[in-house]
């Protein structure tokens, strides 16, 4: 558990590309030990990915890797051993976003959603987020969404409930939005191309873009990262130097202005070569053997 009287760590006035290597780590190695806010959550190791059935000690023994550093963990599914993630963290003193993963498999969906209301109602999620990026992906409807988001809703009262897209998503669809207790934003400067150096200004106005369209709900940037080794998106340069640097000035800048920021990722993950190409693999602030990469 965190120490309520541990002071904030500040980095404001530290100009982080004047920094040395050594000295980009040591900062990092402050950072984490005094805690972020939160990090995307999945157990699998090398070899592994969607679909794979988890176990207990496996998504014990990756939790215990990044516990002494977060506060929060977002997962992604209710199924095929996820569902067991939220009462394991919260056994080691973590705060969930349990994640229930909507896509066009609509019979699926249901076990997701149903598993993801029984974690709710054993007291083990503290934020619902019902659908990842399914808009952006195409594969439901706003209307259908909406009612997944109800659904939970009703069935776990108290609890907030959200959805998970492109910060951009919640602008064009304002019912979708309105239906949310909380707005889970997505901001990839890396994604659009944004050159390294400009990347914390860019992000902040996809931020501001979410909170326009949330209105008085809150905003919570559910995913952003830089990866550091793999192929170039336009301007933006994967790197150790541009993954290091931006996510000192992303933390000097949530802690700056009270924004709640799930980094992502916590693991490499080779599967995700596939889907994103060869830069997919290499988002994590530990490696895919558990190792740290930038402290």
């Amino acid at each position: 558990m965190s120490n309520p009287h541990q002071r904030k760590l500040s980095l404001s006035g530290i100009d982080v590309s004047a920094l040395s290597f050594d000295e980009l780590q040591a900062l990092v190695r402050q950072v984490l030990d005094n805690k972020i806010h939160g990090i995307s959550f999945s157990p699998y190791v090398e070899g592994q990915g969607p679909g794979i059935t988890l176990g207990e000690a496996q998504i014990g023994e990756r939790l215990r890797i990044i516990q002494p550093y977060v506060r929060w963990v977002r997962t992604f599914s209710c199924t095929d051993g996820n569902e067991l993630i939220p009462q394991i963290a919260q056994q080691m003193g973590l705060k969930t976003i349990v994640g229930v993963w909507l896509d066009d498999d609509r019979e699926n969906n249901e076990t997701e959603l149903a598993n993801a209301i029984e974690i709710a109602k054993r007291g083990h999620a503290d934020i619902l987020a019902v659908g990842n990026e399914v808009l952006l992906r195409g594969e439901l409807t706003e209307q259908e969404l909406i009612d997944y988001i109800t659904r939970a809703r009703e069935a776990a009262p108290g609890l907030d409930v959200g959805y998970v897209d492109a910060y951009f998503e919640f602008e064009a669809h304002p019912r979708l939005t309105a239906a949310c207790d909380v707005v889970f934003a997505n901001c990839y400067p890396f994604w659009e191309g944004c050159p390294a150096e400009h990347a914390l200004l860019y992000m902040k106005e996809m931020y501001r873009c979410a909170v326009r369209a949330a209105g008085d709900k809150k905003v919570i940037i559910s995913e952003t990262g830089w990866p550091n080794v793999g192929s170039p998106t336009d301007g933006a340069l994967p790197s150790f130097e541009n993954a290091i640097k931006y996510f000192l000035d992303t933390y000097r800048w949530a802690e700056e202005d009270d924004i709640d920021v799930v980094w992502f990722s916590s693991f490499d993950e080779s599967w995700k070569i596939g889907a994103e190409g060869d830069v997919g693999a290499f988002w994590g602030l530990w490696d895919k053997d558990g190792h740290p990469k930038y402290h």
